[in-house]
């Protein structure tokens, strides 16, 4: 690998954006790929980065690619599709992957990149959009220590902390666990609001006392942003990736043989969300969907709040 090397970015949505303009703006050659919306992608070529036709050619092209994707099916087909990442692969090739996955399926895709000379390392995220586009974010990595070493300087550019969790696949079981305790507290908030209204008291007064106490946190701010502010983008978290996640950590508890109960309730409102046509909502409009599950309207009991 280069001094500076070559870098190609997969995905770049909320997160992958702002990540992808940081390393541009830290001096590295860009290669990326988008999806439909192509605002971003635009943004990113007015920066000097060039598109690449497809995943195959930027692994041609690139000695550093990064994903930042929705699930692992998207992961395993851009890596192994006709025009895919192992198509196109050459010894030494690193993919960074900082979307949330299914470990299992990071260890395989790690065994096959392995076989013609790669490396995978797994590097899921912490933080939000805006952390993104700051290159605040934090990363959570899987890889060997050699392959950290030589990585670090690139994640640099995107994260303000990064931690090196163990080898492949360590990295996306943090992720799991992180979001195991994030996305229970989107349902345990969603319940509490519902709570306090059923029992008059309004949103308002629950922000005001648990904001400052210390069951305060950021991801209560985020989450109450949308609950009293009614700021739909307070918290730019889909239920559909909530849901997604979840499923994973049930499926890696499974493989554990562990007993999660927590985490199997908190499942359940999240695929109640989806099948009843809710998937695109973010996390804290959850707390509408259990409102509604209870006979209460959140909109109108923050308004009733506000006089």
């Amino acid at each position: 690998m280069s001094e500076k090397p070559v870098i190609g970015f997969i995905g770049v949505g909320f997160m992958g954006h702002g990540m992808a303009k940081n390393l541009r703006l830290a001096g590295y050659q860009l290669w990326v790929r988008g999806r439909s919306n192509r605002t971003p992608v635009e943004s990113l070529l007015a920066l000097g980065a060039r598109e690449a036709e497809n995943p195959r050619q930027m692994a041609e092209m690139c000695d550093i690619i990064h994903l930042c994707l929705s699930n692992s099916p998207q992961i395993e087909a851009v890596l192994r599709g006709p025009d895919g990442i192992l198509a196109g692969a050459r010894p030494g090739l690193v993919v960074i992957d900082t979307s949330t996955a299914n470990p299992g399926s990071t260890e395989a895709l790690a065994a096959e990149l392995a076989a013609v000379g790669g490396h995978f390392v797994d590097a899921p995220l912490g933080g939000t959009p805006v952390q993104a586009e700051a290159g605040q974010l934090s990363a959570m990595v899987g890889c060997e220590p050699e392959v950290f070493a030589r990585i670090r300087p690139v994640i640099d550019c995107w994260a303000a902390r990064v931690s090196h969790i163990g080898p492949v696949g360590s990295g996306h079981k943090m992720k799991l666990v992180m979001n195991f305790i994030s996305l229970s507290y989107g349902a345990l908030y969603s319940e509490a609001v519902v709570l306090g209204a059923k029992v008059g008291i309004s949103p308002q007064t629950i922000h005001e006392v648990i904001g400052p106490s210390r069951m305060g946190c950021g991801f209560f701010e985020t989450f109450m942003g949308y609950v009293v502010e009614r700021n739909r983008d307070a918290h730019k978290f889909s239920i559909a990736n909530a849901a997604k996640d979840m499923r994973y950590l049930n499926d890696m508890a499974s493989d554990a043989d562990m007993v999660n109960l927590m985490a199997g309730a908190a499942k359940h409102y999240y695929t109640h969300a989806i099948a009843t046509g809710r998937g695109d909502d973010y996390v804290p409009m959850l707390s509408d969907i259990v409102g509604a599950l209870n006979g209460v309207d959140m909109d109108a009991e923050v308004k009733k709040g506000r006089k």
